[in-house]
C-alpha cells in the first residue's frame, strides 16, 4: 500500500490545536457492563469482546495525525491500540470478503475497504494521549486509519462487519468517498461533492 512520509501534512489540510469533535446522530451514552465489540459477517469464527478484554490487548502505540475531511489536522496525537488486522486474523476472513463496515452505538457507520483496515497501521483506539477515549472522542473505542480521514474513524465501535459488496455507510450516503485516502485529497465520490454543515461538539 502506498504510504506517505510522516509528519508531512497532506494537500488541503491545515493544523489546529486541539480536535473538534463532531457528532452526526449525537452522543450516545454507553452502558460499559454491557458494551460488547463483535465482529461479524465473512468470517469463519464470530467474535465477541468486553472493554476490559480489549484494553488486555493493546500492542500499538505511536504517535500519528489525525485529519478531518473539513480541512483541520492535529499533529502528533498519541494513540494506544489493537492491530485491526490482528483481529481479523483471530476470526479466519474469508476470501470473499473485500470491505468492513464498522457500526457505532449510536447507529452510525462507515465503509472501509479490506485492504485499508488490514494495513499495519489501522487500529481499534482505546487511548489517546494517554488516556482512554472522551466520550465525545468515541469511547470506548474506534477505529483509526491514519491514512483516511476521520469520518472512516467510527465512534462509539459496537462491531466490525467483513462483507463482499459495497453499500454506503452514514455519509457515503451524502456524496462522501468511498475510500477516503487524505493523500489523494479522496473527500466525495467523484471529487465533486459538498459539505453539509453541522455543528460541532466544542
Amino acid at each position: 500500500m502506498e504510504t506517505k512520509q510522516d509528519n508531512v501534512l497532506p494537500p488541503g489540510q491545515r493544523y489546529i490545536k486541539k480536535f473538534i469533535h463532531y457528532a452526526a446522530l449525537g452522543v450516545p451514552k454507553v452502558e460499559l457492563n454491557s458494551y460488547r465489540l463483535k465482529v461479524s459477517g465473512l468470517v469463519e469464527r464470530e467474535l465477541e469482546f468486553n472493554y476490559d478484554e480489549l484494553l488486555k490487548m493493546i500492542n500499538v502505540h505511536y504517535k500519528k495525525d489525525f485529519h478531518c475531511v473539513t480541512g483541520w489536522s492535529v499533529k502528533d496525537v498519541e494513540w494506544d491500540g489493537i492491530k485491526i488486522k490482528d483481529l481479523l486474523d483471530m476470526a479466519k476472513v474469508k476470501d470473499s470478503a473485500k470491505w468492513v463496515i464498522f457500526y457505532s452505538l449510536d447507529g452510525y457507520s462507515s465503509i472501509v475497504p479490506l485492504e485499508d483496515v488490514i494495513s499495519d497501521d489501522s487500529i481499534i483506539a482505546l487511548l489517546v494521549n494517554g488516556k482512554p477515549l472522551s466520550r465525545e472522542q468515541g469511547f470506548p473505542a474506534r477505529p483509526f486509519m491514519p491514512h483516511l480521514y476521520g469520518w472512516k474513524s467510527a465512534k462509539w465501535l459496537t462491531e466490525i462487519e467483513l462483507v463482499q459488496n459495497y453499500v454506503d455507510g452514514y455519509w457515503e450516503n451524502y456524496g462522501y468517498h468511498e475510500r477516503g485516502y487524505v493523500w489523494d485529497e479522496e473527500r466525495f465520490k467523484g471529487h465533486n461533492g459538498k459539505h453539509s454543515a453541522k455543528r460541532p461538539i466544542l
